[in-house]
């Protein structure tokens, strides 16, 4: 029922991964009436989903403390994530309100143990392939610990996604040398060379223009940053891609040039497509949740599911929290060791 489309994209989206994906099910959560003559033209989606109707549908703009309140345990939004709970879905995808889907999940699901709070996960186009980025816009802030935990669970994602032994990981920042900035990202960096722990590869720190390089696998951040980093990449890509039809329609030759090279401007134009890396995956939360763009096509909906179904495939959700236990059972151990040897 969310995005600014609603069912008629979503269920288009699903269409696709049904095609795709044989082995897929699916559970449709939404008001009967906006959702079953769209799913009646999809035969094929049909066969292979259960429709549950919900009385209310979580508005885009609705704050999320309305949205908990008033649409707790009977939204479509509340039903989809409880049915990762109760085991009845391996994942829950959304294109709706973002604040609200988080809010829902860490009350529904709850967070692993000891994460003070979640963090959204970006899969990032880059020269070198793809990267994993997080926070995007779920956590404003961050002390030392969290950004530790985030990058623990970046590095899960990363090895689960892209079969990386031990992936590189990076904190942004305003410079790459130690002495710069926040004392929460220095710190960070600090118990990340100190713990030297076996799943991940921990680099220093990375700039803005590392993320676009693919510097590292994993870039980690809190969600103030993250979240500006990720719209000014996507308003970049849209306004180069602006620019590139402009100038592909300014005069004759530059018509017959675009003719010419169309096969290069095809592949440009693939890589630039926002959609095709769509879905922000809520990491650190007892369950998998994949967030859409609330502006995404069919296709741009597709890829969130289709994002979902590889993290059920990976075993993600096993290989972060069996990382985190070990992390954070080290930690009291280490402690007494230095408080033993400071006394």
């Amino acid at each position: 029922m969310g995005g600014d489309h609603g069912p008629a994209v979503t269920l288009a989206g699903l269409a696709h991964v049904a095609t795709r994906r044989p082995d897929a099910r699916f559970v449709i959560f939404g008001q009967q009436d906006a959702v079953l003559p769209v799913l009646e033209q999809m035969p094929k989606l049909k066969e292979v989903s259960t429709f549950v109707h919900c009385d209310v549908a979580v508005q885009m703009d609705a704050k999320p403390s309305q949205a908990l309140r008033h649409g707790r345990w009977k939204s479509s939004m509340w039903k989809a994530i409880e049915a990762v709970k109760t085991g009845e879905a391996d994942a829950c995808i959304s294109a709706g309100n973002t604040g609200a889907l988080m809010a829902m999940s860490k009350f529904c699901l709850r967070t692993m143990a000891d994460i003070e709070r979640p963090a959204i996960a970006a899969i990032w186009p880059t020269l070198r392939g793809e990267s994993v980025v997080l926070d995007v816009g779920a956590t404003i802030g961050a002390d030392a610990q969290l950004l530790v935990d985030f990058a623990i669970m970046g590095a899960a994602l990363a090895h689960a996604l892209f079969d990386i032994e031990k992936p590189t990981v990076g904190l942004l920042n305003v410079g790459v040398e130690e002495i710069k900035g926040q004392e929460e990202v220095k710190e960070a960096g600090r118990m990340l060379r100190e713990a030297n722990l076996e799943t991940m590869s921990y680099q220093g720190f990375v700039e803005g223009n590392d993320i676009g390089k693919g510097t590292v696998d994993v870039v980690v951040t809190e969600g103030f940053s993250g979240n500006i980093a990720l719209k000014t990449a996507e308003g970049t890509a849209r306004q180069i891609a602006g620019y590139l039809r402009e100038a592909m329609n300014s005069s004759f030759l530059s018509r017959l040039g675009y003719l010419l090279a169309k096969g290069a401007f095809d592949r440009l134009r693939e890589k630039m497509n926002v959609n095709k890396t769509n879905g922000g995956v809520f990491m650190g939360l007892k369950g998998i949740v994949v967030k859409s763009h609330g502006g995404a096509d069919a296709e741009g909906f597709a890829a969130a599911v289709e994002l979902g179904y590889e993290l059920v495939k990976s075993g993600v959700f096993e290989k972060t929290r069996t990382t985190l236990d070990l992390y954070h059972a080290r930690k009291p151990a280490t402690l007494a060791v230095s408080e033993v040897s400071g006394a």
